[in-house]
């Protein structure tokens, strides 16, 4: 009886192991025909397989090529100020390789000099009130409730012209 049980277990064993190997391949090939695929799209995109995108995992590339797709469909910003968004974020990371790409990509959908100096301006002026207000430790209940009175202020002296 115990060499009957001492086989049984063994070939549970293997079977389980052999599931396992087998799931393991078929996701790995699953995973490679993604990547192929979202590489494939990519270059029929652009015209090249941009090395930013092969500088990525494999195995990630897919999901980061289709949220890329999707934020770049037409949502509630339109994409000249999504990009003058994109520009004033990475000028203050900050990120050259963006500023770079949010620049040339602003200018061909439109954004003129002034709007490119403004977009940077506003990033810049973010963050320096970031940096007075994180530096002076203010809390942000505080903060919160000032803000509220500050606008309730301005509301009420809108009403007043």
């Amino acid at each position: 009886m115990k060499n009957f049980i001492k086989t049984v277990i063994k070939k549970t064993i293997f079977i389980v192991a052999l599931s396992v190997f087998t799931l393991t391949l078929s996701a790995q090939e699953s995973s490679e025909q993604a990547f192929e695929k979202a590489k494939k799209e990519i270059t029929e995109t652009f015209g090249t397989f941009p090395s930013w995108f092969d500088a990525f995992p494999k195995y990630a590339l897919p999901g980061a090529w289709q949220a890329f797709k999707e934020l770049g469909k037409p949502g509630s910003i339109d994409q000249k100020n999504r990009e003058l968004i994109g520009l004033a974020v990475a000028s203050q990371i900050p990120c050259t390789y963006c500023v770079y790409y949010h620049t040339v990509l602003a200018k061909a959908l439109g954004a003129t000099d002034e709007e490119i100096k403004e977009a940077i301006a506003q990033g810049a002026n973010v963050r320096h009130w970031s940096t007075v207000i994180h530096g002076s430790q203010i809390e942000l209940e505080e903060f919160k409730k000032e803000f509220q009175e500050v606008m309730k202020y301005m509301e009420e002296k809108s009403k007043a012209k």
